[in-house]
């Protein structure tokens, strides 16, 4: 019987994927960053609006908790990750062009240098994988 090395990497275990998972786990904790600032700052600011500062703290934890499953899923060479990470970071694009057009530069290039090696990698991975 023909034996496989353990060190040969499979496409479920490939170097791709704990990097895809590793930027993945950054962009959830950035967000639960973002989270926790905004959590101090409604109770250090006195002019706020608390509705709208509650739902976006509730969908950027929602969104780290997303992210960090996603990353769990690369990570332990499962499927569950792909579609979540690649719609996750399409829209992180997205935020990125109106951060340009508002003129805030520096958190466009910090999403656009997380997305885009994401989006490269976990659509390399796919395409390996399903051919």
């Amino acid at each position: 019987m023909a034996r496989v090395s353990s060190n040969s990497h499979t496409p479920k275990s490939s170097p791709q994927r704990s990097i895809v998972a590793t930027l993945l786990y950054i962009e959830a904790g950035i967000l639960f960053s973002l989270a926790a600032w905004l959590l101090v700052l409604g109770f250090t600011h006195e002019e706020k609006e608390m509705a709208p500062l509650i739902g976006v703290i509730v969908f950027a934890l929602l969104g780290a908790l997303g992210l960090m499953a996603a990353g769990r899923g690369y990570a332990r060479g499962k499927n569950y990750g792909r579609s979540p990470a690649i719609l996750a970071n399409l829209i992180a694009l997205g935020v990125a062009y109106y951060q340009i057009q508002g003129a805030f530069y520096i958190g466009a290039v910090i999403i656009l240098i997380l997305a885009l090696p994401t989006l490269y990698f976990a659509f390399s991975i796919a395409s390996q994988e399903n051919s």
